[in-house]
């Protein structure tokens, strides 16, 4: 809400607003006018704390005024915003109309101030909600329930009593913490002080003396430090003008090497190189090329063994085709024997003619002489004929078997046949011979004039720089020749510019300071020299520093006599303690038993009082009333015997026996002088119509006595006290509207 006004009266007011309108929120801002905003609390679960539920949304900075009445004074407060984490922080109390501020009115004592009790105990009585009903036990209003039934004291509280008890007990001692542990742990460091001091100084002695020492031997290594400088710059001018004349004179040889090259016309580093290597190409092109040779020669005696092999062949100077035909086909011999087979035919002849006379006589005058005599001679002749057949190829067979066997060394087709594809392979192998044999040359023919050409060419090129190389051999060692001299001019080029560098770097380092001639120092190592320097600074600075951390402890050690002088004011200290220890030990044992007692007379004095606020709020209905130390309520039924315990009721007779009891401790607990008033937010939203009105015309009642502020989602409250002029009614709207 912002910059909303909302007006009350004296006695009782309803305020009457739906849910969200902000009851809940007036309520809040009236606690928090009073008795500011504690901006330490922190959100939880199911719980979050007013700084931030209450934060206006538009992120403005929270503030508020509140005008009231105080002992016939008319007051204003004010709490504004200064910080983010303190919201309403800013407080000032000023009488209305003047300026003036309220002495001693403070934002912490405002609420107490005004309504005479803290804000643990308003809001455990006045300041009611729906949801806070039930009254929980707090030492502020456990002090203003003892106030009651004993002296009248406020500052008493058996709760805070006994844990200040406890925790000034604890204090003292709680298992290994507290003063007396903290004491003899304390006399044990003593003692072992007032053993130790003893020891420091002796070694606090020891440290200085080695202190001093090293110190000493760190000056004397400073010094000859300071006077190695001086010898080594003295050095430095000596080296710087060693190193002029040197560079001088390697500057001049390079130089004149350079003319000697430029006058004999040596090549360049690349030409020489480029040279040289070509020389080695060639070297491996003439291995190349007597490879090619030898591979030739090989190819040769190859064709050479594959003709010796045709030409052993019996169709040699035949072609393969020739051959395979001649071994398919031999030819018929022409000198086989004729003569066995003419005297076989003569033969048979003469013995078919004498045959035939002879039947031809043996048949004489038969009818059958001449057909048989006819066909004997036929018969002899066909004989004749076929035994000579017979004999005829038998020696043409026996001639081309001899033929064959002196040709071919057999007389089998098959083996011939053999022998000609033989021949015909050996042909193939010859002809593929050649043909390598032909490449290889062709070969070696190329790689020979390549080699032949280059080196010519590699001959030439070197004439013109070196007349007298007439072979590849000369030419390498002149090459080799020019470039050592190049190397040599690299060199001395080289040694020329280190030299010049030197120089110059040299002549940078050298001190201007004017000669003088120094012995050689005793030692010329300056590394060891600053190490040992440095070992004794940091060795000295050590001791020095482990003689003043001596020195302090010393100091804070104390003198031993003083120690012992506190060991003994520590043991009365904890002789003292220890009576305390068992004086509070007792005073809780006597606290607890008073606080028993205490129990047995608060609460009967609270119990009728709410009985009485309860009797009146059920109408009658209930008139007893328990209550114990910790505010467990149980009611007790008129015409029974038998309390029940507040769980067991229902939700509104449950919110009207806390309100009872409420209602009693704001009787019996608040200050009557203050006049505090009393606030419910929707109290009585679970009471029925009729217990409702009798709560109403109780607290139309009791706000003779107070002010009483009811919020309520409601129109049942407003609509009983319509046209009851001593009871002030509003109606909150979004503009705070006044009914």
């Amino acid at each position: 809400m912002r910059d909303r006004t909302l007006t009350l009266s004296d006695g009782l007011n309803i305020i009457q607003a739906p849910n969200e309108a902000g009851k809940s929120t007036w309520c809040a801002f009236l606690l928090s006018m009073l008795y500011g905003i504690n901006s330490r609390e922190r959100d939880r679960a199911g719980f979050i704390a007013d700084k931030n539920r209450y934060a206006p949304w538009s992120g403005a900075a929270m503030s508020g005024r509140m005008d009231c009445l105080s002992n016939g004074r008319e007051l204003t407060l004010v709490r504004t915003t200064r910080r983010q984490n303190a919201p309403l922080g800013e407080f000032q109390a000023v009488y209305t109309g003047t300026g003036d501020p309220v002495p001693n009115l403070t934002g912490i004592s405002c609420g107490e101030a005004l309504l005479g009790v803290g804000r643990e105990v308003f809001e455990r009585s006045a300041f009611i909600r729906q949801s806070g009903l039930p009254v929980s036990q707090d030492p502020g209003l456990e002090r203003r329930i003892a106030a009651l039934i004993t002296s009248g004291e406020e500052d008493v509280s058996y709760t805070e009593a006994s844990e200040a008890l406890k925790k000034q007990r604890n204090r003292r001692r709680h298992n290994k913490t507290g003063l007396l542990p903290s004491l003899e742990a304390e006399q044990a460091e003593l003692l072992r002080q007032i053993q130790e001091a003893e020891a420091l100084e002796v070694r606090l002695g020891q440290a200085q003396a080695d202190a001093e020492r090293l110190e000493a031997q760190a000056a004397e290594l400073a010094g000859q430090l300071e006077y190695l400088d001086r010898w080594e710059a003295a050095q430095a001018r000596r080296e710087l003008a060693e190193a002029q004349a040197q560079a001088a004179k390697a500057e001049a040889y390079a130089q004149t090497l350079r003319q000697q090259l430029q006058s004999q016309h040596i090549p360049e580093n690349d030409t020489i190189g480029r040279l040289r290597g070509a020389i080695v190409n060639l070297t491996t092109v003439r291995r190349s090329v007597e490879k090619a040779r030898a591979e030739r020669d090989e190819a040769m005696k190859a064709l050479l063994k594959a003709e010796a092999a045709v030409a052993e062949s019996p169709f040699a100077g035949q072609s393969p085709d020739s051959a395979r035909k001649e071994a398919a086909s031999p030819p018929t011999p022409a000198n086989w024997q004729k003569g066995p087979g003419l005297a076989l035919i003569t033969a048979g002849i003469l013995a078919a003619f004498i045959l035939f006379y002879i039947v031809g006589a043996a048949l004489s005058g038969s009818p059958w002489q001449k057909p048989a005599a006819l066909a004997v001679l036929l018969a002899g002749l066909g004989i004749t004929w076929f035994l000579a057949g017979r004999l005829r190829r038998r020696a043409i067979q026996a001639a081309r078997n001899t033929a064959l066997m002196k040709r071919f060394g057999t007389a089998d087709a098959s083996a011939i046949t053999a022998l000609a594809d033989t021949y015909y392979k050996l042909c193939e192998a010859r002809d593929a011979a050649q043909a390598e044999a032909n490449a290889k040359t062709a070969t070696a023919d190329a790689l020979h004039a390549s080699l032949t050409s280059n080196e010519q060419a590699i001959l030439l090129e070197v004439r013109r720089f070196a007349p007298d190389a007439f072979d590849l051999t000369a030419a390498d060692q002149l090459l080799r020749s020019c470039a050592v001299r190049r190397r040599e001019l690299t060199e001395a080029e080289s040694a020329a510019k280190e030299a010049s560098l030197r120089r110059d770097l040299l002549a940078r380092q050298a001190p201007e300071a004017p000669e003088e001639e120094l012995p050689a120092p005793a030692v010329r190592d300056r590394d060891r020299l600053s190490a040992q320097l440095a070992s004794a600074q940091a060795l000295a600075a050590e001791a020095r520093s482990s003689a003043d951390r001596l020195s302090g402890q010393l100091r804070s050690a104390g003198d031993p006599v003083v120690l012992r002088s506190a060991q003994a004011d520590l043991e009365q200290r904890k002789a003292g303690l220890e009576a305390e220890y068992d004086a509070l030990t007792l005073a809780m044992e006597v606290l607890d038993e008073a606080n028993t007692d205490l129990r047995g007379r608060f609460s009967p004095a609270l119990g009728r009082r709410t009985a009485e606020i309860f009797a009146a709020l059920t109408g009658g209905r209930y008139d007893a009333v328990v209550l114990d130390r910790d505010f467990r309520l149980s009611a007790q039924l008129a015409g029974e015997h038998v309390y029940r315990d507040a769980g067991f009721l229902s939700a509104g007779t449950a919110d009207q026996l806390y309100l009872a009891v409420r209602l009693a401790i704001c009787d019996l607990v608040l200050p009557p002088e203050a006049k505090a008033p009393l606030v419910l937010d929707d109290a009585l939203s679970n009471f029925d119509d009729g217990r409702c009105q009798t709560a109403l015309r109780y607290l139309r009642e009791a706000a003779r006595e107070r002010q009483i502020l009811l919020f309520t989602c409601h129109s049942r409250e407003a609509a009983f006290f319509a046209g009851d002029g001593e009871v002030s009614i509003q109606r909150l709207t979004d503009w705070g509207e006044r009914v």
